[in-house]
């Protein structure tokens, strides 16, 4: 017999997968995003009789022994108008729905890194500290030529939030960018 280095099951039963998605209070639509697979799939998998192998097993071990990491990975209700997905890469890292019109802000990180978080160890920033995120993500006001840049993006005047909305709040020195969502 051969020597296993995990307890991992080989296989996972329809039954399994059901309690799992059931237990999380899930559709199968949701639990097919949740695990990158296609809804027919996850259908076909609780339909069926047969064995389920592959990178499912595991993680629906890891789901029906961690259910709340899937609340820790939920995107929370829109509640103000605008939602900026601060990204690293296709990490999202920190949501911020704003009101801009009432000068409210509202966060939600989903990394640990502090140097990921669009705040650092702030929870609950100001408006003043949102308007200086964004021109963080922007070239400085005082750059050279200034005028010019502002021409190849074809706006009439600096303004952090315009130019986010051009740029995506991509930097040439990181993969950090900046999703908008209105």
């Amino acid at each position: 017999m051969k020597e296993r280095i995990f307890i991992t099951p080989d296989y996972t039963t329809a039954e399994e997968i059901k309690n799992v998605r059931k237990k999380l209070r899930l559709t199968q639509k949701e639990f097919a995003e949740l695990v990158g697979a296609s809804k027919s799939t996850i259908e076909r998998w609780e339909a069926g009789n047969e064995s389920v192998k592959g990178p499912i097993v595991l993680l629906l071990q890891f789901l029906n022994k961690e259910p709340e990491y899937v609340q820790n990975i939920k995107v929370p209700e829109k509640v103000y108008p605008l939602r900026m997905w601060y990204m690293y890469k296709q990490t999202v890292c920190t949501l911020i729905d704003v009101d801009e019109l009432n000068q409210k802000v509202r966060i939600r990180n989903y990394v640990d890194n502090l140097m990921f978080r669009a705040f650092g160890n702030i929870e609950e920033p100001d408006y003043q500290m949102y308007t200086e995120f964004l021109e963080s993500r922007c070239f400085p006001r005082s750059r050279d030529k200034m005028k010019l840049i502002l021409k190849d993006l074809d706006l009439p005047f600096y303004d952090p939030f315009m130019i986010i909305e051009k740029t995506e709040g991509r930097m040439a020195e990181d993969d950090f960018w900046i999703r908008l969502e209105r």
